[in-house]
């Protein structure tokens, strides 16, 4: 086969992918909700009508802390004043940075250990597959959480260096099965008899085959990434205040639902649960795209 053939029918699979993604409604509300929230945290600056860090005790005259939603301030203020809009605006940034970068370290490393051991198989494959069911035995939050708690007020880079560091190993289960069902395919095998070297053959012959699936991991796996990052700072071992950290602001927001003051916590909960769905509709939907199986 040419290579101007080869190049064809893989435009002719991405055309149909398409064809598939575009078919689902809830993959392409998914897309335009996760486009919506990258807009936001993006276009913060402008988008955001105060200062999300300034505190506005009193505002011609009146008092605004605790201040119910109003055309002054959209979806209310806090204890100190501050506008919540601005401060969902904000939050968006601190989640998806979380979000993305630690499934960019999640990646970095799942994808070449499941590589490794789902083509070698042998001691590779069962060393590699120990340290995952070792990993997976030990309770995911906890241990992000005791990280995070040892290093005593860490940095976002941190946190998201422990999310990702623990959040490898699905990856790395998905990589793994997709190399054993692929290392004995005729293509790889011709590339074995043509004498290539053994990284060209895993690097790019097998790994672009076995990448829908990690895509479709990924794309879901930010979703849960920010619920991660929402729970710690919730229980206060994440974004420190006066960040604009959703899950910060439900933590501070909850002790006054019990008084009326439902806007303060509300909100950022919505706000994760629409980027949550975002990304998971949007998972949703590349994994019956990117699967020929799903092909009608």
């Amino acid at each position: 086969m040419t290579a101007g053939k080869k190049r064809s029918a893989s435009a002719d699979l991405r055309y149909e992918a398409w064809l598939r993604f575009r078919r689902n409604r809830l993959a392409l509300a998914g897309l335009v909700m996760a486009l919506s929230v990258i807009l936001a945290a993006v276009f913060a600056p402008v988008l955001a009508p105060y200062d999300p860090l300034k505190q506005l005790i009193w505002t011609q005259g009146r008092e605004v802390r605790l201040a119910a939603p109003s055309a002054a301030h959209l979806l209310g203020t806090d204890l100190f004043g501050r506008d919540i809009l601005s401060r969902i605006l904000y939050g968006a940034r601190i989640s998806l940075q979380i979000g993305i970068f630690a499934t960019i370290v999640s990646l970095l490393v799942g994808v070449p250990l499941g590589a490794l051991a789902g083509y070698f198989g042998g001691f590779a494959d069962d060393a590699i597959s120990w340290l995952i069911n070792v990993i997976f035995a030990f309770p995911f939050f906890l241990f992000i959480i005791a990280v995070v708690a040892v290093l005593q007020n860490p940095s976002m880079t941190v946190i998201y260096l422990a999310i990702g560091l623990v959040n490898w190993v699905g990856v790395a289960r998905i990589t793994r099965a997709q190399f054993i069902s692929l290392r004995e395919r005729e293509f790889v095998e011709a590339a074995r008899a043509l004498g290539l070297p053994t990284w060209r053959i895993i690097f790019v012959h097998i790994l672009p085959n076995a990448l829908a699936p990690v895509i479709v991991q990924a794309t879901m796996g930010i979703g849960g990434i920010i619920m991660i990052e929402a729970g710690l700072a919730f229980l206060g071992f994440g974004a420190q205040p006066p960040a604009p950290s959703w899950g910060l602001m439900i933590s501070d927001g909850q002790k006054y639902l019990a008084v009326g003051k439902w806007w303060w916590a509300i909100f950022p909960g919505l706000a994760i649960t629409y980027t949550v769905l975002a990304f998971n509709f949007l998972g949703d939907g590349l994994r019956d795209a990117l699967d020929a199986r799903l092909k009608r």
